[in-house]
This record gives structure tokens, C-alpha cells and sequence, in this order.
């Protein structure tokens, strides 16, 4: 009988945003950096995760983190919310709940 060659599965080269989820975070970004909380970001993609992080100043440590990592998906939830100093502030399945604590900073109260 013949040999049957598994067929390989090709995992990605990297992770990355999509346009909606990438239109999410900047959409937060953009409404930190006009209230001038933020004055720079970076975009880390890898093999394993991808982050975006938001930063007063270019020189400083990011004041948040947002991660993405596909593999906690069924686990923990593939989104992290990551404070300034490597805490994981917030985790889930969905990216607008993971973000509410940043939306939640952007809120000022204009009149009474």
C-alpha cells in the first residue's frame, strides 16, 4: 500500500491587527493623544503576538500595552491590556472590553 504524507499546516509568519481591530486602537490612541495623554506609539509584530503601545514620550517605557496572542484564545482570551510597569491589567475574548479602562481615562466631564 502506499504512504499517506500528512499535509503540513503552515502557521503564519507573523500576527497582526486587522482593519477593524487596528481602527479600534487607533480610534482610542487617537482621542489620548488629542486630550495629550500620548505623543507616540509602536507597532510590534512577531510570530507569536502582536502589540501596540502607547507612550507619553518617545524615551519612556509605554504607558499601555495592547497584545494580541491567538494561541490564549480559548484559554485566558487572545487580548491583554498591559500596564506601564508589565502588569496585565486587563484580559478577554473581545478588544472593545479589553480597551474600556483607557477609554474610561478619556472621559472628562465637560458641564454639570
Amino acid at each position: 500500500m502506499g504512504f499517506v504524507t500528512p499535509f503540513p499546516t503552515a502557521k503564519p509568519a507573523q500576527i497582526g491587527f486587522d482593519r477593524a481591530e487596528l481602527s479600534r486602537i487607533l480610534d482610542v490612541y487617537g482621542r489620548g493623544v488629542a486630550a495629550g495623554h500620548w505623543r507616540d506609539y509602536a507597532i510590534d509584530l512577531g510570530r507569536e503576538a502582536a502589540s501596540f503601545a502607547c507612550f507619553r514620550r518617545a524615551t519612556e517605557r509605554p504607558e499601555y500595552r495592547i497584545e494580541k496572542r491567538p494561541a490564549l484564545r480559548n484559554r485566558q482570551g487572545e487580548w491583554a491590556l498591559i500596564g506601564e510597569h508589565g502588569a496585565v491589567l486587563k484580559r478577554g475574548q473581545e478588544l472593545r472590553l479589553v480597551l474600556a479602562p483607557m477609554e474610561r481615562k478619556l472621559v472628562k466631564l465637560v458641564e454639570e
